[in-house]
């Protein structure tokens, strides 16, 4: 008469209430129902296939060290499991923070390395252009210079040419009126108007060499003018030449210098990069490990440990000897009423 009703109440087929001899068979069909029903809540096959066993157990008469042996066992492979999990979070805690601080550092020193490229590349870049300015500076002051030598021979060349022309006019002038004076004292001064006429003549001449002379020096003085302020322009162009030649030397050593550094800090920053995308890659892979998981480690924790309070709670209903003799008055009550 009880048959249907303790199948759909407790889920074991084939045992009847009847079949139980003692308070210890309705002990383990107890364990067997809260197990199942611990299998139904946690949605746990683990758990099912545990009761479907401990149930095959109490078919075949088993004893009752077999059903707790179960259980006990389900408990310790769910605390290994659970130790094992635990275990694992560790390492990913631990390998996801060591990553995560290795692509923070390697992330810095990137940074850190492209706003020195950048700085040191643009720096490079303004020395060049100023080198470039200075060549072409003295580019400039060496073509003043070519022009002003050629302007210096020539008017030395036709310094001396005139120099010689005007000496040669003063000498001529002067013997002119050597000439003239000689002839009129050879004569003596018996006419009066040829001592006139010479003395116009004389003055004549000598007007001459005076403006000859006057230019002559005049002359001089110009060339003298012009080779001094050839001499300092030349003597401060080599001044400048040499300068602008140092500091084109110094920039472009130093903007060679950058130039190598640069080629230095690329190479290293490619290097740390490759660094940065193996921290990525085994990122990555830790997360499919330790993040990219149906059920997150709290909640895998928490449900292990209710399974395993419960099972606990199975043995608890196995072990507790007032449960037992509680049932066991309870099945004599049934027993009696049924006689």
């Amino acid at each position: 008469m009880t048959g249907g009703a303790e199948k759909l109440s407790y889920g074991l087929n084939q045992v009847s209430l009847l079949q139980m001899s003692s308070t210890a068979d309705l002990a383990q069909f107890e364990a067997v129902r809260f197990v199942r029903d611990l299998a139904n809540k946690q949605h746990s096959v683990a758990l099912e296939q545990l009761a479907m066993r401990m149930s095959s157990v109490l078919k075949l008469g088993g004893p009752f060290d077999k059903v707790k042996s179960l259980i006990s066992d389900m408990i310790a492979r769910l605390e290994a499991q659970g130790s094992a999990d635990a275990s694992h979070k560790a390492y990913c805690d631990e390998e996801l923070s060591e990553s995560n601080e290795k692509k923070g550092e390697k992330q810095a020193i990137i940074e850190k390395l492209s706003t020195k490229i950048d700085q040191m590349t643009s720096r490079s870049a303004q020395l060049k252009e100023e080198v470039a300015s200075l060549n072409k500076a003295l580019a400039a002051i060496a073509t003043s210079q070519a022009e002003a030598d050629k302007l210096r021979q020539e008017e030395a060349a036709e310094f001396v040419k005139d120099k010689a022309e005007m000496e040669q006019g003063i000498d001529g002038v002067q013997t002119a009126i050597k000439i003239i004076r000689d002839y009129y004292a050879a004569e003596g001064k018996a006419h009066a108007a040829a001592e006139g006429a010479s003395t116009g003549i004389i003055g004549l001449l000598e007007v001459c060499l005076s403006d000859f002379t006057k230019g002559l020096a005049d002359m001089m003085a110009t060339e003298d003018a012009s080779a001094t302020s050839y001499a300092k322009a030349t003597m401060a162009n080599k001044l400048e030449t040499t300068a602008k030649n140092q500091d084109v030397k110094y920039k472009a050593a130093e903007s060679a210098k950058l130039d190598k550094a640069v080629a230095e800090a690329t190479a290293d920053r490619s290097s740390t990069q490759d660094e940065l995308n193996a921290v990525f890659e085994y990122l990555e892979k830790l997360k499919e490990q330790c993040v990219a998981k149906a059920e997150p480690y709290a909640e895998r924790k928490a449900r292990r440990d209710s399974e395993v309070a419960g099972l606990k709670q199975a043995l608890e209903i196995l072990d507790n000897q007032s449960f037992l003799q509680q049932t066991h008055r309870v099945l004599r009550g049934v027993r009696s009423h049924m006689a």
